[in-house]
């Protein structure tokens, strides 16, 4: 399913709307977005709709600041979000941060998230050709979010040429994650 950013609401539409694939690391932040980011606020960025769980409501916010690159202002949203999916936010965060202990850490918190079958059907679908350091993200039957970190740290470390294909997958798994938050929050 695309990644139709219409269905978020007006402030995280076009918030989201840049297609990015941003980089594994923290990347440079996106100041273009930074007056709008300042401005969001889940009330604002659900306005017209009722937040019936304001924790994925928060973790909509967190996400988008990761989005264009402001890790700061990520981690601090998130790390008051007490859920599974506010510590998926955080572990992502760390992930890019990069603090992979870290990240994994937030993901022991984690556990089983409800999107990892999705997160894992979308890794299938972007590893078709994975060179072979990144074979297991064909052949996995459920996400393994560890792996995906190893994978990452070693793309960034020059050890793998999987660069590319792992930005894919993070972008394949911050879709997926977004939307759940973003249904949940309104109870859709």
């Amino acid at each position: 399913m695309a990644f139709e950013t219409d269905r978020y609401g007006t402030a995280f539409s076009s918030l989201l709307s840049e297609t990015r694939t941003n980089p594994l690391d923290g990347g440079t932040p996106n100041t273009d977005a930074r007056p709008d980011l300042d401005a969001l606020t889940a009330e604002a960025a659900f306005a017209g709709k009722k937040i019936v769980d304001a924790d994925m409501a928060e973790c909509c916010v967190s996400a988008v600041w990761l989005y264009h690159n402001f890790l700061d202002e990520s981690h601090t949203i998130s790390q008051g979000i007490h859920s599974t999916s506010g510590s998926y936010w955080h572990g992502i965060m760390h992930r890019r941060e990069p603090d992979f202990p870290n990240s994994k850490y937030w993901f022991r918190k984690v556990g089983d998230h409800e999107v990892f079958d999705d997160v894992a059907q979308a890794a299938r679908a972007e590893a078709s050709a994975a060179p072979d350091e990144a074979a297991f993200l064909g052949a996995q039957g459920a996400w393994d979010p560890y792996a995906f970190i190893d994978l990452c740290e070693s793309a960034l470390g020059g050890q793998s040429g999987t660069d590319a294909l792992c930005r894919e997958v993070q972008q394949r798994e911050f879709e997926i994650l977004f939307d759940s938050c973003y249904r949940e929050a309104v109870g859709g």
